[in-house]
């Protein structure tokens, strides 16, 4: 994928691998479009300051530029792409400011809801954590970073719904945007796999003992461990970090 003169991404560019196929989502086509870009740029296909070339998109995709274009405004609004008239489309830049704000409004969602979890969660509820925890630790020890990720995401997504509040997984994700293309980046560090199953067998630990307290402290620990991690990529990945301001 072409880039531009002023946001090099690497010395030799390399080809992005292919935009995930429309039939594996629902919806219209312009849903379907949206939902293959969204995850392509959240799952860094599409990398920080990249520019989307529609014409080479609406070929890979078999599409009219209509669903395209209907797409691009929808990730605009959401802070995923920029669009710069007579220049182009980009794919925005992280920012640090932006994955600590998603990550305090994150903690906050999150610690309410272990909170009370704990005191109401069921034997059922425990047996679906426990069996994501043992696919979790499957993926580990078969390499799967991708299939990690996808059960870590479904992990917290279960303890949300939990709390029977039907919009919360949504704000979660919301908030959660930025941190998630981020902390793509950092799920191959060594190691950082097997603490992150340690850190999340802590918190069904302390779900299954019925302990809000031990509970919102495991959680709290979690998903700090990820801002630490996060910081340093400012210095290791800086085409990819907006750090005007």
């Amino acid at each position: 994928m072409p880039r531009t003169k002023d946001a090099p991404l690497s010395e030799t560019p390399t080809p992005r691998p292919a935009l995930p196929a429309l039939d594996e989502f629902s919806g219209t086509l312009a849903q379907k479009v949206y939902l293959s870009f969204k995850q392509a740029i959240l799952g860094l296909t599409f990398r920080p300051g990249e520019i989307m070339q529609k014409q080479e998109i609406c070929a890979e995709l078999g599409v009219s530029r209509s669903p395209v274009s209907e797409a691009v405004a929808r990730l605009a609004a959401e802070g995923l792409v920029n669009v710069m008239p007579q220049a182009g489309t980009f794919v925005a830049r992280l920012s640090m400011d932006e994955i600590r704000e998603g990550a305090f409004l994150r903690e906050a969602l999150e610690l309410a809801a272990v909170e009370i979890v704990a005191a109401t969660i069921s034997e059922e509820q425990l047996v679906l954590l426990r069996r994501n925890l043992r696919i979790q630790e499957a993926l580990m020890q078969d390499g799967d970073n991708a299939g990690f990720y996808q059960m870590d995401a479904k992990m917290h997504e279960l303890i949300l719904s939990f709390t029977t509040y039907k919009r919360l997984a949504t704000m979660a994700e919301t908030a959660w945007v930025h941190v998630n293309r981020a902390r793509q980046l950092i799920l191959p560090a060594p190691g950082r796999i097997e603490a992150t199953l340690e850190e999340h067998k802590a918190i069904v630990s302390a779900l299954e003992a019925h302990d809000p307290e031990a509970a919102r402290t495991a959680t709290r620990h979690h998903l700090r461990q990820l801002i630490t991690f996060l910081e340093p990529l400012v210095e290791t990945h800086p085409d990819w970090f907006d750090t005007k301001g």
